[in-house]
């Protein structure tokens, strides 16, 4: 049984139930044998959950119950790597925006930058052509900043691994040039 991310008391502290409660709660109202889109709608029409804590609730479900792996998706698996760093957000997000800069620290990666918007976010269709990296920037103060990379469409376990590897030493790479 995979274990949810989110702790009991968050879960609790947001929806009134711990994960224990919620498991049994949807088995007892037959999510076994319900889509994901199902069962997040029963939480939303009937427990009165966000949209958001609907889709963590059910997620967990599955997972717990063995029809979700952890990292996997409708659309395949995804991962995610953040790095917080000692500049400011313009810094760190021209650092991601502009191409000669970015191929320091990315390689020669061909990407396509389908929206960026300063200095919040990335949408990037990756070199393979099939999977998709968004990349967030959070101000974090004056001379401090978090970039997050979250890889999607991935095809497996094996491919999650090997993008949370590859991504953990980019970003420590791009950390080295922009304290520079």
């Amino acid at each position: 049984m995979t274990r949810p991310t989110i702790s009991d008391a968050a879960v609790q502290a947001k929806t009134g139930r711990v994960w224990v409660e919620w498991f049994k709660l949807l088995d007892a109202e037959g999510a076994a044998e319900m889509t994901h889109r199902q069962i997040a709608a029963a939480l939303s029409d009937r427990h009165g959950l966000s949209g958001w804590w609907s889709q963590m609730v059910t997620v967990a479900y599955e997972q717990a119950r063995g029809r979700r792996e952890l990292h996997q998706t409708s659309r395949g698996y995804q991962v995610g790597v953040s790095k917080t760093m000692p500049v400011p957000v313009d810094t760190l997000f021209t650092a991601c925006e502009d191409e000669a800069s970015r191929r320091r620290w990315l390689g020669d990666e061909p990407i396509t930058v389908r929206r960026a918007t300063r200095p919040k976010s990335m949408r990037i269709t990756w070199s393979d052509g099939q999977t998709n990296v968004d990349v967030s920037f959070w101000n974090k103060g004056p001379a401090k900043s978090t970039v997050q990379v979250q890889h999607s469409k991935l095809a497996d376990r094996d491919e999650v691994e090997t993008k949370r590897a590859f991504w953990r030493g980019a970003l420590t790479r791009l950390a080295d040039q922009v304290a520079k």
